[in-house]
């Protein structure tokens, strides 16, 4: 028997094949085979149709199904994962009323500034663990103020991965992780944040049923099934946002268990059960997977925007022909690489270092010593750096790293990457392949509780290796001074 995970992504909607008695992953497709078209009417406005993400989900799944001859009646269950904080709004016949307004629009930015400041800093730091800042309730304020007749016709309000849900089976829930990754979710008292709902105006009616997150959530309905080539009647049994179950798909889960992506921007995801708000302006906390009245396991995110998006930069814009080729030439270059230090924060402003936009800062180059293996190793050092940096940020929020994992992506499949990582932060980092595909589909054995059989799938079927600290630490921690004291006078500066 199988089970299938959707990955909603804004770029493609990733499907995998699971078997549910081992975990081992059957196949992995993607739809579209091009890129997703995100529709941008204003500077800082970014879109999708949600139905657009429907008709991917249903190719996809036929796909899977037809290409490994499956037969529909052997799936049996689904668990779901997509980018987190968009928002769809329906009618009273479950259709979108407007395009999904998705995780990296802006618009709502100023909305949620004005909240958190007339609202008080304080209040939505303890209770909600974050500003409103430009999350789900903060888009949903902004249709209320500029779309009236839209807002007026609101039946729900979902996040993308609860659309999914429910055109799969005629049926409108979501999380308690969902609603707090919409900044929907008050942790002092554990319940809805009706105080937030009643400050924009919004409507409780509009919040979709509370469903576990590891539970029969609701079942393929006979359109669902006629549409995606299902059989009526297949339970979904898991939904998260894509970061929160990225830590699932890395078996993270318990306080001191940290996940880390090294993309086009980077991501360090932490568990803990201390709901310290100290760094709330740099750190976003939402309710882990696994949260629950008796367990308020907590997932601190840490967004590194400017991270493979630098190492790209350098790919484009030097003479060379591969990522292989850079790692080449780095390799050729000390630790340290000869005083060359690099910040990679050219991606904009970042919320790890107070919303400010350094941009991509290069120093200490000779022009008659350093050559471009300099700056592919700076570049490759100074985004470990980067990580380092927001690992004493979430120190300094309580957290002690125990365990670290990643995913064998990108960055981290550099040894340089990596190893600088684990050295300075004194904590070996386990390496997996897997995707949130895989993981969604994983998820489903969670419905009963097995955490243990869980893992052990990971553990069989995943990993591939770790990086261990090194003791030849010295020149690292030197440069890493070096790289942080350039940052900060910057930041001084601004």
């Amino acid at each position: 028997m199988y089970s299938i995970g959707y990955d909603i992504g804004s770029s493609s909607i990733k499907a995998a094949l699971v078997e549910v008695g081992t975990g081992k992953p059957v196949a992995v497709v993607s739809e579209p085979k091009t890129e997703m078209d995100i529709l941008a009417i204003n500077n800082g406005w970014a879109e999708q149709d949600p139905d657009t993400w429907w008709k991917h989900v249903c190719t996809a799944t036929k796909t899977l199904l037809s290409e490994n001859n499956i037969k529909p009646e052997e799936v049996t269950g689904i668990g779901i994962s997509y980018q987190m904080h968009g928002l769809v709004v329906v009618d009273k016949d479950l259709k979108p009323l407007r395009d999904s307004i998705i995780w990296c629009d802006s618009r709502a930015v100023g909305i949620g500034q004005k909240a958190f400041d007339e609202l008080g800093n304080d209040r939505c730091s303890e209770n909600l663990l974050n500003s409103p800042s430009n999350f789900t309730a903060s888009k949903l304020k902004w249709v209320k103020e500029n779309e009236p007749e839209t807002f007026e016709r609101i039946h729900k309000f979902m996040l993308p991965g609860d659309y999914i849900a429910c055109r799969l089976s005629g049926t409108a829930n979501t999380t308690l992780s969902g609603l707090s990754e919409g900044i929907f979710w008050d942790f002092k008292t554990n319940s809805l944040a009706t105080w937030l709902l009643d400050y924009y105006g919004l409507n409780e009616a509009h919040v979709p049923e509370i469903v576990d997150t590891f539970s029969v959530q609701s079942k393929v309905s006979e359109q669902g099934a006629k549409e995606s080539g299902l059989k009526v009647g297949t339970p979904i049994l898991y939904r998260a946002g894509d970061q929160p179950n990225n830590a699932l798909s890395l078996n993270v889960f318990n306080p001191g268990e940290v996940a880390a992506t090294g993309g086009t921007s980077g991501v360090i995801y932490a568990i803990t059960d201390n709901l310290s708000v100290k760094e709330s302006s740099r750190v976003n906390n939402f309710a882990h997977v696994n949260y629950s009245e008796a367990n308020r396991f907590v997932g601190k995110l840490l967004c590194i925007n400017g991270a493979g998006i630098q190492y790209r930069w350098l790919l484009n814009n030097l003479s060379v022909a591969s990522y292989d080729e850079m790692n080449d030439l780095a390799n050729s270059v000390p630790q340290g690489s000869d005083g060359v230090k690099i910040l990679p924060f050219g991606n904009g402003a970042e919320r790890m270092l107070n919303n400010i936009d350094l941009g991509t800062n290069i120093f200490g180059i000779n022009l008659n010593n350093h050559t471009k293996a300099h700056l592919c190793r700076a570049s490759l050092e100074g985004i470990a750096f980067s990580f380092v940096y927001g690992m004493e940020i979430l120190r300094s929020d309580g957290i002690t790293a125990t365990k670290i994992r990643a995913g064998n992506d990108n960055l981290f499949r550099s040894e340089i990457f990596s190893n600088t990582i684990a050295t300075l932060i004194g904590r070996e980092i386990e390496i997996y392949n897997t995707t949130g595909a895989i993981g969604a589909a994983r998820a489903c054995i969670l419905r009963d509780g097995d955490f243990s059989s869980f893992g052990e799938q990971i553990m069989a079927n995943d990993y591939v290796m770790s990086y261990k600290p090194s003791e030849e630490k010295e020149a690292l921690q030197s440069a890493y001074s070096a790289w942080k004291n350039e940052l900060e006078q910057l930041l001084k500066n601004k």
